[in-house]
Formats: C-alpha cells, structure tokens, sequence
C-alpha cells in the first residue's frame, strides 16, 4: 500500500491505495502558511482515522501543481514514515507520449489523470478534472496525450460572479430543479451549474469532432458529480482516478529505479 497525494491550489488530495483497491479519499485546505510539521499531523489524522498503521505504508508519491509547497509537503512525509516520497515531474517514465510543444509545462495532474484513463478506458479519452480549474484532456486513438483546454472552475465562476457584482450574494452550488429560475439565489445556481454542464457538453462535441471520433470521457475531481449529472454526455465518474495513476507512475517508476 502506498500513500498517493495530489497538491491542487484549493485542496490536497490524499489517499491510500495498492493494486487491489482504493482505502481511503480525503481532501485537506492547501495552505501555504502551514509548515511541514502541521502537514504531518494531518496525514497522520487521517490514517488513524481510518485505522490504518503507519507501517503499512511501504511508499509514497506525490503530484503538485504547487511547486512552494513540495518541499513542506515531502518533509512532512518523511516525519511519519521516514523515507522521501516520488515527486512526479520530468524525467519519470510515464508510459505515455506527450504530443504537446513544450511537453515539461504540462500540469502533473492532468498526465497522471491521462495514465489512469489510459489502463482502465478505450481510446480516444476526453479526461475532464474539474478542482480550481477545470481541465479537459486528451489522448488519442494511439494513446498519445495531444493537449486540451483550461477552464475556471466552477467555484471560480461562481466567486467571480459574487465579488464583483454589488446585488449577487454568495450561494451554495446546489443542483437547482429548473434551468428558468424565479429568484436571485436559483437564477445564479441555474447560470453556474447549467453553464457548467452546458460548456462541458460543448467542448466534447468539438473535441470529438476534431479528433473525427466519439471518445470515451471520463471525469473526477469533488465537483464533477453534481456538474456532470447534468451533461447531455455519458460521463463516467471516479473520483479515486488520480490516485489511481499515482500508483501507476509509482510502480513504473520503483521498478525502473
């Protein structure tokens, strides 16, 4: 079992996982006033909180889109169980090839999503990762990473939306029944969550139409399930995806080294 962990700007994900299943999913705030050892004690938290023994751990590895935070983050893994973790960056074999102009500034997150999507659906893939930003990848029928788009997040748009206009409020993202809303609050949720959906919808149809091919589309990331209930598209979800292609990359590269 090994301790996969993916740094996004909003939240760190952290799960523990082997060949055989998916133990535990939790999110944790990504703070940058937090040191290493404040990073520790909430790993720690939550393994215990899943009765899972420090020394089941036999590895780590991380993914950061966050590159001042690797450090505390690496450090605080090495307080619990004593050795350095696998940061996923260039040079680790992928076992996929990235068509992109500069590949080494593509978002570690969205080639472990495409090393996931790869084992487990038939190419093409659309990936879609929806977290602060939402990302939509795609590999090819060869199994190629050809590139794909960066969107606002959902909660992006909605802070957007509140902040800088005088007379919208903050709201919840709740799934609101109609697309015609007949209040403020249900005007605003019927604009995030059916935009959303409607944008997503919008970007497969194209992206299908210049790979010349319906693809297999797959999604994570915490917001994804309530947004793509409302897709015309049939999206799968797997919210472990990530921690899925963190251990693909792990075991690639452990062997390798």
């Amino acid at each position: 079992m090994i301790l996969a962990i993916d740094m996004g700007n909003t939240n760190i994900v952290i799960g523990a996982i082997d060949d055989e299943k998916t133990y535990f999913v939790e999110r944790v705030t990504t703070d940058h006033g937090k040191t290493d050892l404040e990073y520790a004690v909430s790993i720690k938290s939550i393994l215990e909180i899943h009765d899972i023994p420090v020394s089941r751990i036999e590895g780590a590895i991380i993914s950061s889109v966050v590159p001042p935070l690797n450090a505390a983050l690496g450090s605080a893994v090495k307080k619990i169980f004593g050795f350095e973790p696998m940061l996923v960056g260039s040079g680790m074999k992928t076992g996929i090839n990235i068509l992109m102009d500069n590949p080494k500034t593509v978002g570690a997150d969205m080639i472990v999503d495409a090393v996931a999507a790869v084992k487990e659906y038939p190419c093409p893939i659309i990936v879609i990762d929806m977290g602060t930003a939402t990302t939509m990848s795609v590999v090819d029928p060869s199994g190629n990473y050809i590139g794909g788009v960066i969107l606002p997040g959902v909660k992006v748009s909605l802070n957007s939306l509140s902040s800088k206009t005088a007379q919208l409020p903050y709201i919840s993202l709740d799934i609101p029944g109609n697309v015609i809303g007949k209040n403020t609050i249900d005007c605003m949720r019927a604009g995030i969550m059916y935009g959303s959906a409607a944008m997503i919808d919008g970007i497969i149809d194209r992206m299908e139409k210049e790979l010349g091919m319906k693809a297999s589309i797959v999604a994570t990331g915490g917001l994804a399930p309530a947004v793509i209930s409302l897709c015309c598209h049939q999206i799968a979800y797997e919210d472990d995806l990530l921690l899925k292609g963190l251990l693909i990359l792990y075991n690639k590269n452990r062997r390798s080294s």
